[in-house]
């Protein structure tokens, strides 16, 4: 083999007699037959072991082997006790030297963006919550005010009515109506907080059945038609027929009544009012325009909040609670649809109702 070995270069094969001499049978590395006898000396038969030697590791085996030979100098019988196999494991030790610290070393930086990660995912997470809770906050506050509002009216109208027992009815008539215009105005208030609430805890179920949304506007624009007169404000109407969904009756009757209800409040005499239904597409779309005084651009990303009042002095004379836009939002959103307002100041205001049309449900 012109002085190759036949394994491993790196193993060293060495047979150990019964009186501890070992040879060593890879005479090309003879320069290591110092260290393999004393490495040799320390190692159990049949036992796989690593054995540290002068700064190096080597992993050793021995496997027993009987056999008996004369030296051919001495003539002295060499008995054979074991052959051990030797190698020299200074790169794997090394490589697994270096993976320990490469896994521990990606533990402790994988620990670090866990940590880090879940601070960030929490500190995220907690915004939506923190907002929840100051807005329900603010929600208990201004249901609060509003309620301490009719209360205080119709308490200080008793009051002064006690005042002055000998009055006749029709004496203290005003306070009389004043006593039930904030009655009338807290009974709303209660009514429309208890839809919010039924809203947030998802308690407030649509009964949905075909409901034809032309003829329902009609219905609706009857009932403010006194107040066309009464306003001296005209109502354009301009329904296109066969606008027939899926929808619960009931909600969308009172998102049109909020919407064109918060049209009059607003409109000035001789103001007009325009009202209009069409299909577009796979939507039922409805505009409610008004000439009123408009809202403010910085306003109208809050316009659909809850006690949400651009003026609201003005809103609270008016009979508003702030409640309506809100429950209208609401009733669009559980719909599935969507709602928008375009208003500018001074000239008016627009508020679009998208909702899509749902196929209608045969029965039988």
């Amino acid at each position: 083999y012109r002085g190759r070995p036949v394994f491993d270069p790196r193993i060293f094969l060495i047979l150990r007699g019964e009186d501890g001499r070992v040879v060593n049978l890879t005479p090309f590395r003879a320069d290591e037959s110092t260290n393999l006898a004393a490495i040799a000396a320390g190692v159990k038969t049949r036992e796989p072991q690593t054995i540290e030697h002068e700064e190096h590791v080597y992993r050793v085996v021995s496997v027993p082997y009987r056999y008996s030979e004369k030296s051919l100098t001495t003539q002295e019988k060499f008995v054979i006790k074991d052959v051990i196999a030797v190698s020299i494991v200074d790169s794997e030790v090394g490589l697994l030297n270096n993976l320990l610290l490469i896994i521990v070393g990606g533990l402790v930086a994988g620990m670090l963006v866990i940590v880090l990660a879940g601070y960030l995912l929490a500190r995220r997470a907690m915004v939506p919550i923190e907002e929840a809770w100051n807005k329900q906050q603010q929600f208990v506050a201004d249901a609060s005010h509003e309620l301490r509002s009719p209360i205080t009216g119709i308490h200080s109208n008793a009051e002064l009515m006690l005042r002055h027992p000998d009055h006749t009815i029709k004496e203290e008539s005003f306070r009389l109506h004043n006593i039930m215009t904030e009655t009338a105005r807290m009974t709303k208030l209660i009514a429309s907080l208890l839809t919010l609430a039924r809203s947030d805890a998802n308690k407030a179920e649509l009964l949905l059945t075909p409901v034809d949304i032309g003829e329902l506007l009609q219905v609706v624009v009857e009932h403010f038609r006194a107040l066309e007169e009464l306003n001296n404000t005209k109502l354009t109407v301009n329904i296109q027929p066969d606008l027939t969904t899926m929808a619960d009756q009931e909600r969308i009757h009172q998102l049109f009544v909020i919407l064109l209800d918060n049209a009059f409040k607003y409109t000035p005499p001789g103001g007009e009012i325009k009202l209009s239904a069409a299909k577009l597409d796979k939507n039922i779309v409805v505009t409610v325009a008004d000439t009123g005084c408009g809202i403010a651009a910085e306003h109208l990303p809050r316009v659909f909040d809850r006690f949400f009042r651009a003026d609201k002095a003005r809103s609270r004379d008016k009979g508003g609670t702030g409640l309506g836009l809100a429950i209208a939002k609401w009733i669009v959103d559980k719909h599935r649809g969507k709602i928008e307002v375009a208003s500018e100041i001074g000239k008016g205001s627009i508020f679009t109702v998208v909702i899509p049309l749902l196929k209608i449900r045969k029965e039988g």
